[in-house]
């Protein structure tokens, strides 16, 4: 392959994932219309690779395209928010009793040093946000793949993966949260380790419960505006 090919590609990963990060911490809010010009110029991105970042940002339904109408970044109502957690609660609590049937010990022990990172990253945080990156790096991605189970993995992650990481950021940043979140994450973890599937699920289901519970009081405050 072309070395120029390769240059390009590499720009429009970085392009791709320069704009999700910035969709999932709130720098481009839920309903924002957004232009080609504005976003070269504000994260310093070029045409060809920002125009494919964009497509692949729209294929994860992070973005809506409306003709004549342009591009904005994707948006649910606050009672979509909770109904989507209500599901999360229900499928996360099943993949968390499967992981504790399923993931090796050695998957047990690498989930485990990348609680210990998180804890790192809201320390340097100074405590105010727990942000989590894709894929291996987010908590509960591992725990959707640590199931093996491939149908419900494949629901938990796709477009209502993408959907809640641009909230649950904004979520974390209440408060005493990003502390709270992550010793209820080494809890679950605990409860794998120890191969006690229907406390994991049940301690799953509890820690989304919580999350669903502050979203609900940030939208009673108008605090949460969607």
């Amino acid at each position: 392959m072309p070395a120029a090919t390769i240059h390009s590609q590499t720009r429009a990963d970085e392009a791709f994932d320069c704009l999700q990060t910035a969709i999932v911490k709130g720098d481009l809010a839920p309903g924002e219309k957004i232009g080609e010009l504005e976003l070269c110029e504000r994260f310093n991105l070029t045409r060809g690779p920002l125009r494919e970042a964009l497509g692949r940002l729209e294929s994860r339904g992070l973005l809506i395209r409306r003709p004549h109408a342009g591009v904005k970044v994707v948006s649910v109502s606050g009672a979509e928010l909770v109904e989507l957690y209500h599901i999360r609660e229900a499928m996360e609590g099943l993949a968390a009793r499967q992981a504790a049937e399923r993931m090796t010990d050695a998957e047990i022990t690498d989930l485990q040093a990348t609680l210990d990172s998180h804890e790192t990253m809201i320390e340097l945080a100074q405590g105010q946000a727990y942000y989590q990156g894709e894929g291996d790096y987010d908590f509960h991605y591992r725990i959707a793949t640590g199931s093996r189970n491939a149908k419900l993995a494949q629901m938990l992650l796709g477009d209502l993966y993408y959907m809640v990481r641009m909230y649950r950021y904004r979520l974390s940043t209440s408060a005493g949260r990003p502390q709270k979140a992550l010793g209820e994450h080494r809890r679950i973890v605990e409860a794998i380790a120890q191969r006690d599937g229907e406390l994991a699920e049940f301690l799953m289901k509890r820690h989304i419960n919580a999350a669903r519970k502050n979203i609900e009081q940030k939208i009673r405050e108008g605090v949460l505006n969607i």
